[in-house]
């Protein structure tokens, strides 16, 4: 049984910078990636940074993506295509995935805030306790 993936590039202007999406779709797994270019790339420099950066790119979880079945019909694959060059955005579900991404990552900057603040807390508090047992001394 042969799994193939299909990668999707979709590269578009988001006042003020230029972003590309890559969607990757694995089977019926399907996740996403959102890279900002700044200025507007040149076919070329599309080409380059998918050959060096590719595969060190932060793909989101993998989510259910329903496989639709394609047409066989050649003036239906042209509409179809036709459809996707004016369709300037982000699939649905290549939104879900990144915005699931986002939350993620954003959880994971608040657990290691906490945990920062609550060391920072930790650290002042023995400081202070050390400052204390210091002056009990009295040098």
């Amino acid at each position: 049984m042969e799994q193939s993936v299909e990668s999707k590039l979709t590269i578009y202007f988001e006042y003020p910078l230029w972003v590309g999406v890559f969607e990757e779709l694995d089977g019926d797994k399907l996740s996403a990636c959102r890279m900002v270019f700044g200025a507007e790339p040149t076919d070329s420099e599309i080409y380059d940074f998918i050959l060096k950066h590719y595969y060190n790119l932060m793909f989101s979880a993998p989510v259910k993506a329903e496989i639709k079945q394609k047409a066989d019909n050649p003036k239906r694959r042209q509409r179809n295509a036709r459809k996707q060059l004016e369709n300037t955005g982000i699939g649905t579900k290549s939104q879900q995935a990144l915005q699931k991404q986002f939350e993620e990552n954003k959880t994971e900057r608040k657990i290691k805030s906490r945990e920062q603040r609550e060391a920072e807390k930790q650290r002042q508090y023995e400081l202070k306790q050390q400052k204390r047992k210091e002056k009990r001394r009295g040098h």
